[in-house]
């Protein structure tokens, strides 16, 4: 037998009052009086009373809901990345709905809809690999529900976003593998379409030429991030007639399973091949040899994106703003350069 669920008019007629009262009193009004409050809430309590936020919302015109989309869980940043702005979200009285697209352009869209059925008050997003039309997200704008991206981001929207220092981070760490004696400097990128790729691969260009380093094309390729391609490239590089004496990864995950498939040749790293990576993973400095990396903000990006939501929810539409707020990075060395 299904349990019955206690509401408001169970409460309403153990203590032969109203159920306008027994509802103002659960919300806070100041028109109950306070021994009437109390009684109503000692009761919902004891009989297990869970107010039907949804409903609530409908009234208010505000679900005090918000959706996050990720594009995958397989490593730890967006795990992370949610964490901060779940805690954000608490802290503001928000419910957070986290979905992933699992890197399907497709998959985004459904999830784009499943959060407008639910009625977020908002929406944070980083896109897919695959995303290249933004017009499940533009409906959000259309109805005057306000988006953030962050980490992959869409240049087209004029809308907050969270980036770090791609750029910069990216020139930081092709500067020390050539103070450390590297020239042949090969850079490992995700998909062309990504601004984050875009940003780092500049930054690694911007590296070359400040120390005089001409720029080979047969020394970047580009990829779809799919993990299992990487000993594709890394054979790609390895086999090169003039090989490589470094590798710059587009993330850590790449540049983990690059130093993995590096170790099996029997090259020495970083003596023959010095390997970097970009976001610091958990499992950064615990892979032999560590891996040098540029560290994100991770939980910061966030709650920072959070934050520029609840910005934009508390303003009307006609006052909203669209900065981009850059986060720093920082190099950290370790063993693997």
């Amino acid at each position: 037998m299904k349990k019955h669920q206690t509401t408001i008019i169970d409460i309403a007629k153990e203590l032969g009052i109203s159920k306008s009262t027994v509802s103002r009193a659960l919300t806070g009004h100041p028109s109950v009086h306070e021994q009437t409050r109390d009684k109503v809430l000692q009761l919902a309590n004891e009989l297990e009373y869970q107010r039907n936020m949804f409903s609530i919302g409908l009234m208010k015109r505000a679900s005090r809901t918000l959706g996050i989309i990720v594009p995958e869980f397989s490593r730890s940043f967006f795990p992370q990345l949610i964490i901060g702005a779940q805690e954000r979200a608490k802290e503001a009285g928000y419910n957070l709905i986290i979905s992933q697209s699992d890197e399907s352009y497709e998959t985004e869209v459904s999830n784009a809809r499943v959060m407008l059925a639910h009625q977020v008050d908002g929406l944070l997003i980083s896109i897919t690999r695959e995303t290249n039309n933004f017009d499940h997200l533009k409906l959000f704008q259309r109805k005057g529900i306000p988006i953030v991206f962050f980490n992959r981001v869409c240049d087209e929207m004029i809308v907050p976003k969270v980036i770090v220092e791609d750029y910069e981070g990216a020139f930081a760490a092709v500067e020390h593998l050539i103070a450390r004696g590297k020239r042949k400097i090969a850079h490992l990128s995700g998909p062309e379409s990504l601004s984050i790729c875009k940003r780092r691969k500049a930054g690694y260009t911007a590296a070359l030429a400040k120390h005089n380093i001409a720029f080979d094309e047969d020394l970047v390729v580009h990829y779809d991030l799919a993990i299992n391609k990487v000993k594709f490239y890394i054979n790609y590089f390895l086999n090169l007639k003039e090989r490589p004496d470094a590798i710059f990864c587009i993330n850590d995950p790449t540049a983990i399973e690059a130093i993995q498939l590096i170790k099996k040749t029997g090259l020495a790293i970083p003596g023959d091949i010095a390997v970097i990576g970009f976001s610091n993973d958990f499992a950064s400095s615990i892979i032999e040899p560590a891996l040098t990396t540029v560290e994100q903000p991770i939980k910061e990006m966030g709650r920072t994106a959070t934050q520029l939501l609840l910005d934009q929810i508390d303003r009307d539409v006609a006052n909203w703003k669209a900065p981009t707020v850059v986060l720093k990075t920082q190099l950290i060395v370790r063993d693997s350069s």
